[in-house]
C-alpha cells in the first residue's frame, strides 16, 4: 500500500495546503509509505509572464489566503521579480535534490515555496535554484548538471503522465495504492481529519 502525493512545488494551493498536509503525514508516518509525484503544471519558458497572467495568478494568492486562514504570501513578488510561467525547473530540482540525497526531497520543496511565497524570490531561474540547493548542503555543481539532464527531464515527464494514470486531479491531489488498484483520496484544506478518515477507513476495508 502507498499514499501518492501529486504536487507542484509552485502551485500556490500547495503551498496553501502545506500545514494541513504536514498533520497528516505526521499521523500517517508509521502507517503507511507516502511517495511524492511532481504535477507539473508549466512547461519551460523563456518569455516573461503577461501582465494579465500576474494579476490573474496575485488573485488566485488573495483567494487562498481567504479560503485557507493563516496562508501568508510575499505580493512583493510581482515588483522584485520578472515572472515566467515555468514550473518545470523548480519541479525538476526536486528531483535533482532527491537523487543526490533522498532525505532533501522534502526540504527541498519546503525551501523553493519559502523562497517563492515568502522571500519573493524566482524559483523559475536556474541560479536561484542553486543557491537554494546549497544552502541545504547539496553539492551545487552536481546540482546544476542533474538540473538540467535529459535523465531529469525523462524522469519529470514519466512522474507527470504516472500521476495523471493513476487519476489526480489538479494539485494538491492524494491517491491511495492498495493490491494495486488507485483510490482518490478527498481532502480538506483547513483540516486534516476528512483524510485521515477515508485513508483509516480504506486500509481496514
Amino acid at each position: 500500500m502507498t499514499l501518492y502525493y501529486v504536487h507542484d512545488p509552485m502551485c500556490s494551493w500547495c503551498w496553501g495546503f502545506r500545514p494541513t498536509w504536514q498533520k497528516v503525514q505526521a499521523e500517517l508516518a508509521d502507517v503507511i509509505p507516502i511517495k511524492y509525484l511532481l504535477g507539473g503544471l508549466a512547461p519551460d519558458s523563456d518569455e516573461a509572464m503577461p501582465e494579465s497572467m500576474q494579476s490573474d495568478i496575485a488573485g488566485y494568492w488573495r483567494k487562498i489566503q481567504q479560503h485557507i486562514p493563516g496562508t501568508k504570501f510575499n505580493f512583493d513578488f510581482w515588483k522584485k521579480c520578472q515572472p515566467r510561467r515555468s514550473t518545470y525547473p523548480a519541479c525538476r530540482a526536486i528531483i535533482a535534490a532527491r537523487k543526490q540525497n533522498s532525505q532533501l526531497e522534502k526540504p527541498m520543496i519546503e525551501a523553493v515555496q519559502t523562497a517563492y511565497y515568502l522571500e519573493a524570490k524566482n524559483p523559475s531561474n536556474d541560479g536561484r535554484l542553486v543557491a537554494i540547493a546549497e544552502s541545504l548542503g547539496l553539492d551545487p555543481t552536481l546540482f546544476l548538471s542533474d538540473l538540467n539532464a535529459t535523465e531529469t527531464q525523462q524522469q519529470l515527464e514519466q512522474e507527470i503522465l504516472f500521476g495523471r494514470k493513476i487519476g489526480a486531479q489538479g494539485f494538491p491531489s492524494m491517491i491511495l495504492e492498495k493490491n494495486g488498484e488507485y483510490q482518490y483520496v478527498p481532502l480538506d484544506y483547513s483540516n486534516p481529519n476528512p483524510t485521515l478518515s477515508f485513508i483509516e477507513s480504506f486500509v481496514n476495508d
